[in-house]
């Protein structure tokens, strides 16, 4: 039975018309009673609410058919905060966003010989949301919350929230939630969203970049590792998937997770410098991988114009084919309209190195379904997983109809995942 109260009403009215100018404004009364299915009446009285919370503001006029012009609404980018986070493998990211995804100040902490230690990570975004913060001058209450994208599965548990799983780094059943609420420079109404990285660098793209208007696609993390958000009409809020770790070769190279043959022992880029390097490649001493993996591309790749490294050259070439052939078994099992290659390997090899990953997609997936797919680079750039990351509290914020978040409940609260289950417009 359908028990939806006035009140559940209201706030879906209210979401409604959020989205619908978040999305598609700035827009008129007029327009917004078509796109949102609501009555004139219920759009006047919905605006005006959301217009006495600051929610909305006027955006300037438009000439009407021989009426007065009408004004135009659009979301208050003030009115309303959310930071970012991403655990990502060189560096710990975090990222201050108004209300429309405005970066207002950032923070960056290097990953350096302490890796993925918990209190080292925990500190580092415990500091940075106090850096965006003082950047800005913004209050803690003002935030919706804080959004953070983290290598590894991520479960939750009555007792502790967000839990991750990340065996590649370490983590085994890490309390990251509860950790953070230690000491937590927050005051307790704000809430923490933690989700996997490669999922919300697909919620990302979905929602703002190379994944907006599909109705099924495959965003892909190629960073150190490899990663995957799968999006499809059954499941579309979006699925974290550890592409990375099928098997490519039986008993092949030792994966970090532990494991033989793991594709991300092959295409991941700590594998690739590793390959470069037994073959006789000299990646440079002490730098990052990032560094490294842009001289090898400069090896392989001479700006001048020259031969480049014979040795760099193959080693790209395999690792292309090993990712065309992970991305064959995307194509196969899902058959999505798109894949979206993100992450900061994927996007410092870009356009030189697509060409090759596509034509050994398509020639190792079944033709049919490799017929219909595009497979192109991100949109958003290396911000994607932060950006992802704050859309968290965001649709959390529209899932209240534009209400304030409430004190974090004893158990994880569903909201913020229903609202990306019901997925933005498009």
């Amino acid at each position: 039975m359908n028990r939806r109260t006035v009140r559940d009403l209201r706030r879906a009215n209210r979401t409604a018309v959020l989205q619908r100018l978040y999305f598609d404004g700035p827009l008129s009364r007029f327009e917004l009673g078509p796109v949102t299915g609501l009555s004139s009446g219920s759009v006047s009285n919905v605006v005006a609410d959301l217009v006495a919370d600051g929610l909305l503001e006027e955006a300037g006029s438009v000439d009407s058919d021989g009426g007065r012009p009408r004004t135009l609404l659009r979301v208050a980018p003030g009115s309303g905060h959310m930071i970012g986070v991403d655990v990502g493998e060189t560096r710990v990211r975090v990222e201050l966003f108004d209300l429309t995804l405005t970066e207002l100040a950032r923070a960056e902490r290097p990953l350096t010989q302490r890796g993925y230690d918990v209190d080292a990570i925990v500190g580092h975004i415990r500091d940075g949301i106090t850096e965006v913060l003082a950047g800005a001058a913004v209050e803690p209450e003002a935030l919706l919350g804080v959004g953070i994208g983290v290598p590894g599965i991520v479960a939750y548990t009555p007792e502790s929230g967000a839990v991750v799983h990340g065996q590649t780094i370490g983590w085994d059943a890490v309390p990251l939630e509860a950790l953070l609420r230690t000491g937590s420079p927050l005051p307790g109404s704000v809430r923490y969203f933690i989700d996997n990285g490669a999922k919300t660098l697909g919620q990302a793209e979905m929602w703002f970049g190379g994944g907006r208007g599909a109705r099924s696609a495959v965003v892909v993390l190629f960073g150190s590792g490899v990663g995957a958000c799968l999006v499809t009409p059954e499941v579309e809020h979006g699925r974290a998937v550890e592409w990375g770790h099928l098997t490519v070769r039986v008993r092949g190279r030792r994966c970090r997770c532990g494991a033989l043959g793991c594709l991300e022992a092959y295409a991941g880029a700590e594998s690739l410098l590793e390959r470069w390097r037994e073959a006789g490649g000299r990646p440079p001493e002490g730098t990052d991988e990032e560094t490294a993996l842009s001289a090898m591309l400069t090896a392989a790749h001479p700006a001048d114009g020259a031969h480049g490294d014979p040795v760099a050259l193959a080693v790209l070439e395999e690792t292309a084919e090993y990712l065309g052939a992970g991305l064959s078994d995307l194509i196969n099992l899902f058959q999505p309209e798109r894949i979206i290659v993100g992450g900061w390997a994927g996007l410092q090899l870009g356009d030189r190195f697509l060409p090759s990953v596509r034509r050994h997609a398509t020639a190792y997936a079944l033709r049919y379904p490799a017929g219909k797919v595009t497979v192109d680079l991100g949109r958003l750039g290396p911000d994607a997983v932060t950006v992802g990351a704050a859309i968290l509290p965001l649709a959390d914020f529209f899932a209240r109809g534009g209400r304030r978040p409430e004190p974090a409940p004893e158990g994880p609260a569903p909201a913020w995942r229903t609202a990306l289950e019901e997925r933005a417009p498009h």
